[in-house]
């Protein structure tokens, strides 16, 4: 028997709120847990973090390949740009393409991602005190109904601006895995100042609540040890952060341009592969935010049918989804691809969460 669509007459504005959401939730007792996608940083600030504002940065770099790229494919959707080039590639290899032109397209691909992360880390406020006490306080109110209550924070974005709000509101219960270890515990006993080592990922995972499934800013792949950058020598975390890029050291973003290849990155890195899999194992409701559930993310509606059917017989698994839409286009998407799921789905009006107050 087909599924029955809760929402397909629904119209945008009788949509509940966002308070509805979790009144309706904290009824039923069930655990509720939070996915943030690029719809969060744009609501602090469209003109940093849409794509508009992306394309042009690396518009103006005025390189010949993007530019010819970008005037072939005529569109500013980077993953749909990604995803040609991926179609480009294998059509090249498939027809015995030269070996120059295949070779050309693989740097092209290259080269957008590696200008996709340096328009981010340039456009990207310089430092946490850039961002208001308001809005991070709002913020911080917004993340710590899910936290607190020892529920999980999942976001796609690679901005700093979920990092930024839980440091600044020192968080007690937002743990990302990170720690730093006592380098000399004997001379501490006598006195002696602490000395700590890098920021390094693993021995508090069991912990962790807040997961980057595409990677972010900070986070680093060492080859042997996924790292954290912090704030040092009295520099600002985004300037050490381009340092390390400028000596060609790039954190771990997931660029691929559809979910196959998505997912195919997360498997090969085993921070991204955890926090993937912890996605896949939440149970009672997933509640979303700014994320638009696009052509490219087939891997995340995946993961949350992975949720959707463990523990089908004790009831311990995802009973459903939560999804913020801003318009009635966004409405009549998720109409269109409600049938994917296999948890009740669910819509609100994203505007009423008001979470940069």
């Amino acid at each position: 028997m087909a599924k029955k669509s809760v929402i397909e007459n629904l119209e945008f504005n009788q949509l509940r709120s966002y308070e509805d959401v979790i009144k309706d939730l904290k009824n039923k007792k069930r655990q509720k847990h939070l996915l943030l996608g690029n719809g969060f940083s744009m609501a602090y600030d469209s003109g940093i973090f849409s794509y508009n504002a992306l394309y042009n940065f690396i518009e103006e770099l005025k390189d010949p390949v993007l530019s010819k790229l970008f005037g072939v494919i005529n569109t500013k959707n980077f993953e749909q740009i990604m995803r040609q080039l991926d179609n480009f590639i294998e059509i090249a290899k498939a027809l015995g393409g030269n070996e120059k032109l295949v070779s050309q397209l693989i740097d092209a691909n290259a080269l957008l991602q590696k200008s996709l992360i340096d328009a981010v880390s340039s456009l990207h406020p310089e430092h946490v005190f850039e961002m208001s006490e308001d809005k991070s306080e709002s913020c911080f109110t917004f993340l710590n109904a899910y936290l607190d209550n020892g529920e999980k924070v999942f976001s796609t974005n690679y901005d700093l601006l979920l990092y930024w709000v839980l440091m600044r509101n020192e968080s007690k219960t937002a743990i990302d895995g990170f720690g730093k270890e006592l380098l000399n515990p004997s001379e501490t006993r006598k006195g002696e100042e602490p000395e700590f080592d890098e920021l390094y990922w693993g021995k508090y995972k069991d912990e962790q609540s807040v997961f980057h499934v595409h990677g972010t800013l900070p986070i680093f792949d060492t080859g042997t040890e996924i790292e954290k950058e912090v704030y040092r020598e009295r520099k600002y975390l985004l300037t050490n952060i381009k340092e390390r890029m400028d000596n060609k050291d790039y954190p771990i973003f997931v660029t691929a341009g559809d979910g196959k290849e998505k997912l195919k990155h997360i498997y090969h890195n085993r921070y991204l592969n955890f926090c993937y899999e912890n996605l896949c194992k939440i149970t009672g409701s997933l509640i979303t935010f700014g994320f638009g559930f696009g052509e490219y993310d087939e891997h995340i509606i995946d993961a949350i049918n992975k949720a959707a059917k463990r523990g089908a017989q004790s009831g311990d698994k995802l009973f459903s989804v939560y999804i913020g839409v801003y318009s009635k286009g966004g409405l009549e998407h998720i109409k269109s691809i409600e049938h994917k799921f296999q948890c009740k789905v669910n819509v609100y009006n994203a505007g009423t969460a008001n979470i940069w107050a």
